[in-house]
């Protein structure tokens, strides 16, 4: 049977001014996060932690926050492979100059946040306990269709601001919190960039379909996430999340 992809419905998008003043905002979120560096500090709970993943078994993320640090990682392991296979197809190559723009910072910041992950999660980690190169499969997304890559970037993004707001409470060391704090940011406005060059309404980068009723971003906890991104098919490679903190 077929696996589900990702389906939103698409808009189409009138050009937007001030492209100039976009690129800013991204760049500065960008700055922002890399300018952190690789701020790496102990996860005492998980020190004694016994190995959760005997060999030839399905890796599992972990607990405590080893194992959110895993969750997030397989996250920014996605966004960063669909950013790659965005730059290396003919919508982006022939987009006009502010999407491209905008894509191409997406990129890299989301490489810098797999990069970042697997950095620290090394440092705090046994290596069986860090999860493994992720395969994925994007045969459902056509990288020379607009539509197809912003529908797929917008609903990315979403899910990632989303993620980070719904894990931050279970991590238990304050310096984890603090970065993932500046990661969300950028996530965020990753979102609303999507948004504001894709969604024919000006108030869409903050629209009612993530924004809460008290005008906060959406919150999901990690399973619900995991149960959303197992739904697109994009994730080949199997893991569980059984011992992830609720």
């Amino acid at each position: 049977m077929e696996k589900p992809r990702i389906r939103v419905s698409a808009v189409n998008a009138k050009p937007l001014k001030n492209s100039n003043s976009r690129r800013k905002f991204l760049k500065m979120g960008g700055l922002a996060m890399a300018g952190s560096g690789l701020l790496l500090y102990g996860c005492s709970d998980d020190d004694d932690m016994p190995d959760p993943n005997p060999p030839g078994e399905v890796f599992d993320l972990g607990s405590g926050d080893v194992g959110i640090l895993n969750y997030a990682y397989a996250l920014e392991q996605l966004e960063a492979a669909f950013y790659t296979k965005v730059l290396d197809g003919s919508y982006w190559a022939g987009a006009n100059p502010e999407e491209k723009m905008i894509l191409e910072d997406l990129y890299d910041h989301e490489v810098i946040h797999r990069e970042f992950f697997k950095a620290a999660i090394n440092a705090n980690a046994e290596a069986s306990q860090v999860l493994p190169e992720l395969e994925f499969d994007f045969s459902g997304v056509n990288f020379a269709d607009r539509d197809s890559v912003l529908t797929t970037a917008r609903v990315l993004e979403d899910t990632g601001v989303a993620a980070y707001n719904g894990a931050g409470r279970l991590l238990q060391t304050p310096d984890f919190l603090v970065i993932a704090g500046k990661i969300v940011s950028v996530e965020a406005r990753h979102a609303a960039a999507i948004r504001s060059i894709y969604l024919d309404d000006d108030t869409a980068f903050a629209g009612d379909d993530v924004i809460d009723s008290n005008g906060l971003d959406l919150a999901k906890d990690p399973q619900t996430i995991l149960g959303e991104v197992g739904a697109t098919g994009f994730v080949v490679t199997p893991f569980t999340a059984d011992n992830l903190p609720q």
